[in-house]
């Protein structure tokens, strides 16, 4: 007999609710506050619906929801199983080159929404005449559920993305979010590459990168909790048809082309009416509230019409049943706000742990949190911290956005922030705040880990390892992991600067590096490796710092800053030597061939590449001397050694490693597919063509463009001259749509040879003279002498003096450089 699917299984259950309540599907659903669509789908089994959803199905036939909690997170993280043939069952995740599902970051759209007709319609219309709206008004009014109201309203019109941000513009104890984070933020939930986003320039390109991306997309924007006009300014969407709502307390005058809807408290009647709905109270003369409206009008004032205390107020009366309104009321009365009152009730209702629990999460400063990061705060199991969260959401004072998010509303974190303050010691609050800092580190240790490495991951050596960290399947799961905790690690090596956690904010950039080349680009990681080394600047530790050189060296190389580069390497040198780790000396050896590579060498980069290699055998990182026998290979086909070149290549292929795509690979196929190609141009142009898939599997986009260039080399030199020119555009495509000028200084010189040989001398003419014109504006010598001697081939025929002229040029700077590195 087979085991019933927990989904169905659930399913099953919540029908058996809908006969216990009496009720057809639309009235259910109107008495639950969802859609009747969606309800639907939950008593189907086509979905799994939230727990609220659940919770509030139970509470309307008076039933315990507890006993279907393991049942409903079974059905929402199943086991793999074989797909059924009785419906259709979506895999865990997408296929390799599938597209995406639209992004939708919108909160959950609250069940009890009362009231505000006239606004709901006010912001609406603004939406289709203006196709922005701003919505103020005092806290804790409902701006944000009015916004998300309205969103989840005009999702089927925007179905490309709907995103959520919080800026933070009231948010105790961190500062607003700037206009640049916010904006990558927004740009990475779009999917959009980290190559195609601006690095330098300040704020203004990638504002209008922001605007570009939105105007051939139908998406609805909530940019919640805005501090000031210049806060959201740059935000807004500009041509096209994607809309924004913007949140703030204050009225933001200096929108002046955005109309403002401005919330006021509710009604009495809509007060009285999301009171009972939050309470669960019978709307007739036999509920508690209809039995004492004087009780009943005294809530409504103490809570001052506003829908946050409302529902807080109205959770206590739910979930205790043997209460009068009057002693919701005297327990009310004893709180010193409205806010402060409902809050306060609500905590004391909670056991001893989750109090605590809750005045720690006062302590953090990010968007949201796991349960891993709870239980690291309350230095608590993480089941014991998953069932206290689930406390805490049945009181209303911790939100659930999403499956396994949590957040806290502004005014909630400051009652716990304060909380914290008042009753627990600072030693308390330090040693939270330092199991956090533990996590985080630890964590994004075992992200990276997931994340195809040239030598292998490292353990953390910051702090003390959390009893449980999230599992990485793979790198997806990494990449996710870090795009979803971005801001909250950046929010904790803050902090780690600012409490002198010298070896958390030395370490945490290091275990970043491979997700800040996929998502963030260079300029933002030289600025935390900059302050990374000033930390272990102050640990004094030799190996630290020799890292922490060498990681700014490797960044400042990816920048294109190679002066600087080189100038870190050397003061990583000799602290590695008295460190002994030869591991990372193998690193820094890669690194400066790498660079002395860039810089136009070859003889000596092979030769670092050798002693790389060595180094990493005995070290016992198989991976990291495998990467370093590619680049040797490399180096040896330059040399023109194309037999060896091909032999090391294949020795590379034939080690097993679980990513196809991992550094060593992809160079290791790219060189021997073009070491092959006069004598195998079948199997060449098919090694090639594979490493153009890894990378585009991969998602490195200038893997990519690599990749086609050497596909046109190698079909140039097959004298496949039009297949040749087709991939150098491709490349030359895809580094314009990246936004990546410099970077088309390395393919200039081979894309003008496949010109000349191709009878395009004006095309290739242009080329080298476009790489001339580049090397010169960078100070990149290596690739301005290569321009002046593509410049010359192309003029032999009809310039010959002018070719020779280009020619001593060129071999002048040659014999510059050559004086320059001895």
């Amino acid at each position: 007999m087979t085991k019933a699917d927990p989904q169905d299984e659930l399913a099953a259950r919540l029908r058996l609710l809908q006969e216990l309540s009496g009720r057809g599907v639309r009235a259910l659903a109107r008495d639950t506050g969802l859609s009747s669509s969606s309800l639907s789908r939950y008593l189907s089994g086509q979905s799994v619906p939230p727990w609220p959803v659940v919770i509030e199905l139970c509470r309307l036939v008076k039933r315990d929801p507890r006993p279907l909690r393991p049942l409903w997170e079974r059905a929402t993280n199943p086991l793999p199983a074989p797909p059924k043939t009785s419906r259709q069952v979506q895999p865990p995740s997408a296929p390799a080159g599938a597209p995406r599902p639209p992004r939708n970051d919108l909160p959950r759209d609250v069940p009890d929404f009362t009231g505000r007709e006239a606004q709901l319609a006010a912001v609406l219309a603004a939406v289709d005449s203006s196709r922005v709206v701003a919505l103020d008004g005092m806290a804790g009014v409902g701006k944000t559920c009015l916004a998300v109201h309205a969103a989840h309203r005009l999702a089927v019109e925007y179905p490309d993305a709907q995103l959520y941000l919080d800026l933070h513009g009231f948010t105790d104890g961190r500062e607003p979010l700037d206009p640049d984070p916010a904006l990558r933020t927004l740009l990475a939930a779009l999917d959009v590459p980290s190559e195609k986003i601006p690095q330098e320039g300040g704020v203004e390109p990638l504002a209008a990168c922001w605007r570009s991306e939105l105007a051939g997309r139908r998406a609805v924007v909530v940019l919640d909790n805005a501090a000031s006009a210049d806060q959201v300014r740059l935000l807004l969407p500009g041509a096209g048809p994607s809309v924004a709502l913007v949140t703030s307390r204050n009225r933001l005058l200096g929108l002046e082309e955005v109309p403002p809807v401005s919330l006021d408290v509710l009604t009495p009647e809509e007060s009285a009416e999301l009171l009972v709905r939050a309470s669960g109270d019978p709307s007739g003369p036999d509920g508690r509230l209809a039995r004492d409206p004087e009780s009943a009008a005294e809530v409504l004032r103490l809570c001052g019409h506003l829908p946050l205390a409302l529902r807080l107020a109205g959770a206590r009366l739910r979930h205790r049943p043997g209460w009068t309104v009057g002693i919701l009321v005297e327990r009310m009365a004893e709180g010193a706000s409205e806010f402060d009152t409902a809050f306060a009730m609500s905590v004391r209702q909670l056991g001893r742990a989750e109090r605590r629990l809750f005045r720690l999460l006062g302590l953090l400063s990010g968007s949201s949190f796991d349960e891993y990061v709870a239980a690291a705060l309350a230095d608590v199991p993480l089941r014991r911290a998953q069932a206290m969260l689930e406390d805490l959401l049945d009181a209303h004072l911790v939100q659930q956005p999403s499956a396994g998010r949590y957040t806290l509303h502004d005014l909630v974190h400051q009652h716990a922030r304060r909380a914290a303050a008042e009753q627990d010691s600072p030693a308390e609050r330090e040693q939270a705040l330092g199991r956090v800092l533990d996590y985080y580190v630890h964590a994004a240790a075992a992200a990276d880990a997931a994340m195809p490495d040239v030598s292998g991951s490292r353990a953390a050596s910051a702090g003390r390892p959390p009893a449980e960290l999230p599992r990485f399947t793979d790198k997806h799961a990494a990449l996710g992991w870090f795009a979803t905790e971005y801001t909250n690690l950046m929010g904790v090596f803050e902090v780690a600067v600012a409490t002198g956690a010298d070896a958390h904010a030395s370490e945490l950039p290091r275990f970043m590096r491979a997700f800040f080349a996929r998502r963030c680009g260079t300029t933002h990681l030289n600025v935390l490796f900059e302050r990374s080394l000033t930390a272990a600047q102050r640990l004094g530790d030799p190996r630290q710092l020799a890292e922490a050189h060498s990681d700014l060296g490797f960044a400042r190389y990816n920048a294109g800053r190679m002066a600087e580069a080189g100038a870190a390497y050397e003061a990583a040198a000799p602290l590695l030597s008295q460190a002994g780790d030869i591991r990372s000396e193998a690193d820094l050896i890669m690194r400066r061939g790498l660079l002395g590579w860039d810089e136009g060498h070859v003889e000596e980069p092979l030769d670092l590449f050798r002693l790389a290699g060595k180094l990493y055998a005995d070290a016992g990182c198989p991976m990291g001397a495998a990467h370093a026998s590619a680049y040797e290979a490399w180096a040896l086909l330059q040399l023109g050694h194309r037999e060896e070149a091909a032999r090391l290549a294949r020795e590379v292929l034939n080690i097993p490693h679980p990513a196809p795509a991992w550094p060593a690979a992809l160079t290791a196929r790219i060189t021997l597919g073009m070491a092959i190609a006069h004598e195998r141009p079948d199997e060449a142009a098919a090694h090639l063509r594979q490493a153009l898939e890894l990378a585009r599997e991969d998602g490195h986009k200038h893997n990519e463009a690599w990749c086609l260039n050497c596909l046109g080399v190698a079909l140039r030199q097959m004298g496949r001259y039009e297949e040749a020119l087709a991939s150098h555009r491709q490349a030359f495509t895809l580094l314009d749509e990246l936004f990546e000028e410099e970077w088309k200084m390395h393919f200039f010189h081979d894309y003008g040879e496949t010109c000349r040989l191709a009878g395009l001398p004006d095309e290739a003419l242009r080329l080298h003279r476009q790489a001339l014109e580049l090397a010169r504006k960078v100070g990149y010598r290596y690739k301005e002498a290569l321009a002046h001697e593509g410049i010359a081939a192309v003029l032999d025929g009809p310039d010959p003096a002018a070719a020779t002229e280009h020619r001593a040029t060129a071999q002048a700077i040659r014999q510059e450089l050559t004086r320059t590195r001895e």
